[in-house]
């Protein structure tokens, strides 16, 4: 084991903050043997579990069945969608939450984890004092969360400027949105309003709307937002933002500088998540911090003997399925058990609106600026080729970047239910694949799945229902 027995302390791992990395960190150190102390304010389970993934996967599959009531007389259907229960669809959110919260806390209970309730700061090397309380370890991790960002300017009043967390408990859908941002939380709200019956206008800075995924699946989302109705202004700023008699007046500016207003009954900021470390004694006691993120290597380590990091108070993709990865390689490092790093780029990512868009590795852009654009080539199969997708009646595809002659590099998907295809997309760039060694499986058909072994098959150049 890692840990030094000279060095005192209450528990051998002592986690502050019971969020995705927090909690995974506690849960598989407390496997190990190890004593773990966990400090959280909060419920069990972070924003991820209660402000997060859950609760908005839950809004996103309830906006999928009022569209598939909305939609269904084109699969011979005979039904009427009579409108959103807001009461009824909260209840039913909340008890997914309730569910696994209580799920969890037994876990935690069951594995012997102390659990330390009140907010904890950081007082010493390895020490956090809770409400006068003070406890060490021979190993602290950091695990803070976030929170939502405004912008410089913009307060956010929690009744008509709001944050996904009092997105989440409106009692109404609200007759008309303004969405500021138009990244994977603006998106994935945007898409629950409108299938709401709400009127969205998503305003985003940067020319695209998700633009860290790539451009073809931005594209995807963007032509599929419009035939749905859902309005965007893309390179386009926020300015300020008035009350109404009805709502709010926000101000914006285009990329020729031109401004504009925009009138709705509420703006959501959805700008991104900022890192929770202010006021909790990190740079106090010395932590390396960059803008607020605290800076660790590719082992979570801190600049601090013995002080770990990890979720989304760590530079780089802020995702749940990152922060479990992450607290369960500090715990195995504690260990001494030598755990491979995580590698960022093979981390899959989902963004969960109508349509899906999910990837993992490089974007074209990425791979060209890495390997040379005459270095890597690209294939996209489209999902009009794909069974499964057209009883589904969604459209998309499937893109692969691959190094010429080499293994594929980054795996992209559009279309509805393509999140549950990133798994196999995920095996295939973290085992380094070439086209040819996904070619020869069998894909079960018909499913979606078979459109990324459609994809590899045609560019291992035998395409069989794709074009030559």
């Amino acid at each position: 084991m890692v840990a030094d027995p000279d060095v005192p302390g209450d528990f051998d791992v002592l986690v502050l903050g019971a969020g995705s990395g927090g909690y995974a960190c506690a849960l598989r150190a407390a496997q190990l043997g190890l004593r773990v102390g966990l400090v959280e304010k909060g419920p069990l389970g972070g924003t991820c579990l209660h402000v997060g993934c859950i609760p908005t996967k839950a809004l996103l599959h309830a906006a999928e069945v009022a569209d598939s009531a909305r939609d269904s007389a084109q699969f011979g259907v005979r039904a009427t969608f009579d409108g959103i229960d807001m009461a009824a669809v909260n209840s039913y959110k909340d008890g997914v939450v309730t569910r696994l919260f209580k799920g969890l806390a037994g876990l935690i209970k069951s594995r012997g984890i102390t659990v330390i309730e009140g907010e904890g700061r950081m007082t010493g090397p390895r020490e956090v004092t809770v409400g006068g309380a003070t406890y060490s370890g021979r190993h602290l991790v950091l695990a803070s969360g976030s929170y939502s960002r405004s912008l410089p300017g913009l307060e956010v009043d929690g009744e008509r400027v709001i944050t996904s967390e009092h997105a989440l408990r409106l009692d109404r859908v609200p007759a008309s949105v303004v969405v500021l941002g138009g990244g994977v939380i603006g998106s994935e709200f945007a898409s629950v309003w409108r299938s709401f019956g709400a009127e969205v206008t998503i305003v985003e800075a940067l020319p695209r709307l998700v633009a860290a995924e790539d451009e073809a699946s931005s594209k995807a989302l963007e032509r599929a937002f419009r035939k749905r109705g859902i309005a965007f202004r893309t390179g386009t700023s926020f300015q300020s933002v008035a009350h109404t008699d009805t709502g709010v007046a926000v101000t914006v500016e285009g990329a020729g500088r031109e401004q504009s207003v925009i009138e709705a009954e509420l703006l959501l900021v959805a700008v991104g998540r900022g890192p929770r470390t202010e006021g909790l004694g990190y740079d106090e006691q010395g932590v390396a911090l960059d803008r607020g993120f605290v800076l660790a290597d590719e082992r979570c380590r801190t600049n601090l003997d013995g002080v770990f990091a990890v979720g989304d108070i760590v530079p780089g993709l802020q995702l749940a399925h990152r922060g479990f990865a992450q607290g369960i390689f500090v715990a195995e490092e504690i260990a001494g058990l030598d755990p491979q790093p995580i590698e960022e780029a093979g981390i899959p990512r989902v963004t969960y609106s109508h349509p899906e868009l999910a990837s993992v590795g490089l974007t074209e852009a990425a791979a060209a600026e890495k390997y040379g654009a005459d270095a890597i080539e690209t294939l996209t199969y489209d999902l009009g080729g794909n069974g499964k997708s057209q009883i589904l009646k969604t459209q998309g595809f499937v893109k692969l970047v691959r190094r010429t002659g080499g293994p594929v590099v980054g795996i992209h998907l559009a279309g509805d239910r393509v999140g549950e295809l990133v798994g196999e997309a995920q095996l295939i760039y973290g085992w380094e694949g070439y086209p040819e060694d996904v070619a020869p499986l069998v894909h079960a058909h018909p499913t979606q799945n078979e459109a990324l072994g459609e994809a590899h098959l045609a560019l291992a150049g035998k395409p069989l229902h794709a074009h030559s």
